[in-house]
């Protein structure tokens, strides 16, 4: 088994940043490539970001891409996402998720793991 847990979440105006953390706790956290989701209200969740287990390899949604970076830190059992220049398109719950089978992977029913989420609210 393996415990995610989501933080860094909150209420942002277009153009800021905010950061997710998700620290992870149970099973080796680098067996495991991980991801982050979004879903918003009325739409289904939605892949943001993935990172390899071993970190070095990431990929990212086309909406997303130059203005999210996916990073982990094995040692600390975390990975983050820098967002950057956020648009209110990107309000939703942002989910990370834990994935052993092969990489990359985009969707969500591969993922074995997930956490509970955290809100980020993009403002005009």
């Amino acid at each position: 088994q393996v415990q995610l847990v989501e933080s860094g979440g909150g209420l942002v105006q277009a153009g800021g940043s905010l950061r997710l953390s998700c620290a992870a706790s149970g099973r080796s956290f680098s067996s495991y490539d991980m991801g982050w989701f979004r879903q918003a209200p009325g739409k289904e969740r939605e892949f943001v970001a993935g990172i390899w287990r071993r970190g070095g390899m990431t990929t990212y949604a086309d909406s997303v891409k130059g203005r999210f970076t996916i990073s982990r830190d094995n040692a600390k059992n975390t990975v983050y996402l820098q967002m950057n220049s956020l648009k209110p398109e990107d309000t939703a719950v942002y989910y990370c998720a834990a994935n052993s089978g092969i990489w990359p992977e985009r969707t969500t029913r591969h993922y074995d793991y997930w956490g509970q989420g955290t809100q980020v609210t993009v403002s005009s």
